[in-house]
């Protein structure tokens, strides 16, 4: 009994979550591709905005709740042991990383582009599993390649689709701290080089989709994978970057996230099952602004301790995105914690909620 009363909550609960971080991330992006498809264009200035915003609207608060999410995934109350594990955690690979990029930017830039596509991957099938209810991922190997094939849309897909506007971010990136000589990176935007990224795009999708189609039970959850997929591969190939990756890493990402986070916070998830979004969205909200006002403390420092000074509006973008770049690393890690404790990877239903009896 308390199996099927903890399955229809689970149920329930992904059924809300649908509507309140599924569904605004598919009209968001799927309005703004059929405006540049009708040739609608946004000024270069306004581009930047979804971006801009991300700094208090979903994008950045989405990985201040990593010091509470391991123990909700428990059910377990955090503790000063856990939560200096995080801190150091973040001390630790951030500021690793973030003293990389200034003795290697290129590396920096290099590896904030992997790391992200992994991350944005591992996001994607995480949502399908839960929130979306796909059934043809069945094998671990399965699952790797759709996060890795799901991760190349947002990352790889402007580079084909706008070399041009992609390198100028790689190198307002690396200039800030000194350097606009992209190095070996310079190969991935000649025609040869986005041929090869675009053929290595085009047999991931291609192969996970096709093994997903022999192995699924039904085509409903597969339509919805292949949908998706398809939707990304031309938002990306149609809206200028800048916008893009500002969109999909608020609207899309970001509110996943979040609502992977509401599920386990149990006034959340109560609120969630009442159908009071805004109560929901509200204790978010509450337990995320102090590690989010910290976060923006410490871009204020990282402004400050950049060799190049940014001065125009895509380098105060650009230092953000170092900024989370820096901020990425730790949260990966506490995400694939998390993973692990839901079975992401392993088990045929992963756990949207903490473990019962736990």
């Amino acid at each position: 009994m308390h199996g099927s009363t903890e399955q229809t909550t689970s149920d329930s609960v992904e059924r809300r979550l649908r509507r309140a971080t599924i569904y605004p991330g598919w009209l968001a992006l799927s309005g703004t591709t059929l405006l540049f498809a009708l040739g609608v264009s946004i000024p270069y200035r306004y581009q930047f905005v979804p971006l801009a915003a991300s700094v208090l609207l979903l994008g950045l608060p989405h990985g201040a709740l990593d010091h509470l999410t391991l123990s909700r995934a428990r059910d377990r109350r955090a503790t000063g042991r856990s939560l200096a594990a995080i801190g150091g955690l973040y001390g630790l690979l951030g500021g690793l990383y973030a003293v990389g990029w200034f003795f290697a930017p290129v590396a920096g830039f290099a590896g904030f582009i992997l790391l992200t596509l992994l991350h944005w991957g591992q996001g994607e099938l995480h949502a399908l599993l839960t929130s979306i209810g796909v059934e043809h991922l069945e094998t671990a190997r399965q699952r790797v390649a759709t996060a890795l094939a799901r991760g190349t849309l947002p990352m790889l897909v402007p580079l084909v689709a706008f070399p041009d506007q992609y390198r100028l971010i790689a190198t307002t990136l690396v200039g800030l701290f000194g350097t606009t000589d992209i190095g070996p990176l310079a190969v991935a935007f000649t025609p040869r080089g986005r041929v090869v990224v675009a053929a290595a795009v085009v047999a991931l999708l291609a192969g996970t989709l096709a093994l997903g189609y022999r192995r699924t039970s039904g085509p409903t959850g597969w339509a919805f994978d292949a949908g998706e997929t398809a939707l990304l591969v031309v938002f990306f190939a149609t809206v200028p970057p800048i916008l893009a990756i500002g969109l999909y890493f608020t609207l899309w990402h970001s509110l996943r996230h979040i609502g992977r986070l509401l599920a386990l916070a149990p006034t959340a998830r109560t609120a969630l099952l009442d159908g009071d979004y805004r109560r929901a969205f509200g204790r978010f909200a509450r337990d995320a602004a102090p590690l989010t006002a910290a976060a923006i403390l410490i871009l204020a420092g990282f402004y400050a301790l950049v060799p190049a000074t940014p001065a125009t509006t895509v380098e105060l973008v650009g230092l953000y995105l170092v900024f989370i770049a820096v901020l990425t690393l730790p949260h990966v890690a506490v995400v694939s914690l998390l993973d692990r404790e839901q079975g992401v990877w392993t088990e045929p239903t992963p756990r949207l909620l903490e473990r019962p009896g736990s």
